[in-house]
């Protein structure tokens, strides 16, 4: 087992250079860079001073200053390439953002003007407490939920049961968001739940169970919004496990001995059968951190990882963009590496390293 971590932390090098590199590239060939979105606001910033200029009377250069004005953003536009590395060829900027990132340098961000670590450590606690919740309450529901359609399958309940969450599975969480907000967020019908941010105004104010109140208030809607498409997989996946373990000969010889229904199915079956569902709570944690979040942030106004790396996107900060995108790619490839090892931990019958040789 130690010889196959060790394999898998050195594969990760390699999987983390070729999402970097081919980002990268992808990025770099998108138009509108960071210095001509910079330009873009000076350039604005030039022409509604020259409106306010000649609104209050012309002298009747405004041919030279015209020209002067260009001059002047060219010079300027060079400087900013060179102040921000720009002038320097594609593959030696990516060979120093890999420099700098082996040590966990992330650079500053071109717009924000803050370290861009700092930034993703700020948003950082938003995602993962919407990633967190989301995953708690899909669990919650789908795991009791599949157990019950297992022991009643082909019934009634199991029939439109199926039918929901397969509706659920198709209906996209910003879709979902939308009508939630409608409906209980004051947009046609009711006011419970409030549509922006995390925590109220005056949150400071509260008392501890004011607070503890204030946030479950701001969560629940954007944590429903992306809980909506993962019922389905789960509980699929639960009611498939235990009617695979229901039909093995152990339950069958337990049954044979006089063992309760309730018995064989909590004290063999659910052991047994949790297994694969357990061992794949950190790539279901994976899945709803990094594909769900970006529009139910952006919905809710949430200051999450995915409205932050919306935002860089945007206004092409390349420093922020590859360093979010560093991140997550770290952070899913460990999380990975700690689904596999939770299988070996919850089923010690299972050896990946006999598996690979």
């Amino acid at each position: 087992m130690a010889s196959y971590i060790v394999r898998r932390l050195l594969l990760m090098i390699p999987t983390l250079l070729g999402i970097l590199l081919l980002n990268f590239i992808i990025v770099q060939a998108a138009p509108g860079g960071p210095i001509d979105q910079m330009m873009a606001r000076f350039e604005g910033l030039n022409s509604n001073a020259s409106t306010g200029l000649e609104s209050g009377g012309g002298d009747g250069n405004n041919g030279g200053s015209a020209q002067r004005l260009a001059g002047v953003n060219e010079e300027l536009r060079q400087q900013l390439t060179e102040e921000y590395g720009f002038d320097k060829p594609a593959w030696e900027r990516f060979g120093l953002m890999l420099k700098d990132y082996a040590t966990f340098d992330l650079g500053e961000s071109l717009f924000r003007g803050q370290p861009v670590l700092d930034l993703v450590l700020d948003r950082l606690p938003v995602s993962i407490s919407l990633g967190l919740w989301t995953t708690l309450l899909v669990y919650l529901i789908s795991i009791p939920l599949g157990i019950r359609k297992a022991l009643r399958h082909g019934s009634a309940f199991d029939v439109w049961s199926s039918g929901a969450v397969v509706v659920g599975y198709a209906i996209p969480g910003f879709l979902f968001a939308i009508l939630l907000i409608v409906v209980f967020a004051g947009g046609s019908y009711l006011n419970w739940f409030p549509l922006r941010g995390l925590t109220s105004s005056n949150f400071s104010e509260l008392s501890l169970l004011g607070k503890i109140q204030d946030y479950f208030w701001h969560i629940t809607l954007p944590v429903l919004a992306s809980a909506i498409g993962s019922f389905a997989t789960l509980t699929m996946l639960t009611k498939n496990s235990f009617l695979d373990e229901i039909h093995k000969q152990y339950v069958l010889t337990a049954r044979a001995k006089g063992a309760s229904d309730r018995r064989v199915l909590y004290g063999h079956v659910f052991r047994n059968a949790m297994l694969i569902i357990i061992a794949g709570l950190p790539s279901a944690l994976i899945g709803i951190l990094f594909t769900g979040s970006l529009l139910i942030e952006v919905i809710f106004s949430l200051n999450g990882l995915g409205l932050l790396g919306f935002e860089a996107v945007m206004q092409r900060d390349y420093p922020l963009i590859f360093g979010t995108l560093y991140l997550y790619t770290l952070i899913g490839l460990v999380l990975k590496l700690i689904s596999d090892l939770t299988y070996v931990w919850v089923d010690p019958r299972i050896d990946f390293g006999t598996r690979e040789s």
